[in-house]
């Protein structure tokens, strides 16, 4: 038993002058739920017993347990205690077919939904301006989304058009690419780069991970068959969920 505690003593997870020991406990336990080592289904001790064992306040361990509540990887069962939840299906998308997030979870069975975060007509950014090739002064069409399937939030992303192909962001719900096929405007191909990031403390919380979580950041430029470029977004991907897959073939020559 004494064993199985170890890990919430502090000498495994406490160093003096890093941060509020709720900080530092709610980091510990985070990396051991993300590493296994508190595997799913675990059953945590309850409040009061876990507060002796970490030798910190009830206090201290309700607010490092709330939050991994507000993360997703903890779940409090009235009249049983406090578990860590199951991990998630993951979900495995190709990076050889153009397809929206709508798109790609209908063909899987899942409901998406978007929280609209902020939309509007803006002044383009640098990263914009280039991959759209707008001129000095005119707009862009902006829709920033938080993106979810069957209520789990999985993305955030950042999509930005020509206010000619898109003139009121107003209209964009769940699919921008339903909206820009009723417009006749639906890009046939696009260019994408990957990279790993980590989250700031605003998008982890959206997103439901810990704060600098390892994110999978994803640049689509999209082209109607003309060779225009109509779309540029930047998307958050949850690297604990997300799986983007390759399909390499050897060239002939």
């Amino acid at each position: 038993m004494d064993d199985d505690l170890a890990l919430f003593r502090p000498e495994a997870w406490y160093r003096a002058g890093r941060g509020p020991r709720y900080e530092q406990l709610y980091r510990h336990l985070s990396a051991s739920i993300g590493s296994g080592e508190l595997a799913p289904e675990t059953q945590l001790p309850p409040e009061r017993e876990l507060a002796l064992i970490a030798d910190v306040s009830r206090v201290t361990v309700r607010k490092a347990v709330s939050r991994l509540v507000e993360d997703g990887v903890l779940e409090q069962r009235r009249g049983a205690g406090t578990f860590v939840r199951p991990a998630r299906a993951r979900i495995e998308q190709s990076l050889s077919s153009l397809l929206s997030f709508t798109d790609y979870m209908r063909q899987r069975g899942k409901t998406s939904s978007s929280r609209i975060l902020r939309r509007g007509i803006f002044l383009p950014n640098p990263d914009e301006q280039v991959a759209l090739g707008l001129p000095t002064g005119e707009g862009v069409a902006r829709v920033e989304r938080l993106r979810f399937a069957d209520d789990t939030p999985l993305a955030l992303e950042w999509s930005s058009l020509p206010t000619d192909v898109l003139p009121d962001p107003e209209v964009v719900e769940t699919s921008l690419y339903d909206v820009l096929r009723a417009r006749g405007k639906a890009p046939t191909r696009a260019v994408q780069r990957i990279s790993a990031v980590n989250l700031n403390a605003v998008d982890a919380r959206l997103l439901m991970l810990p704060d600098g979580a390892a994110v999978l950041r994803i640049d689509r430029t999209a082209y109607l068959p003309t060779g225009r470029p109509i779309e540029f977004t930047r998307g958050l991907y949850r690297s604990d969920i997300y799986d983007f897959i390759a399909e390499l073939r050897l060239d002939p020559s």
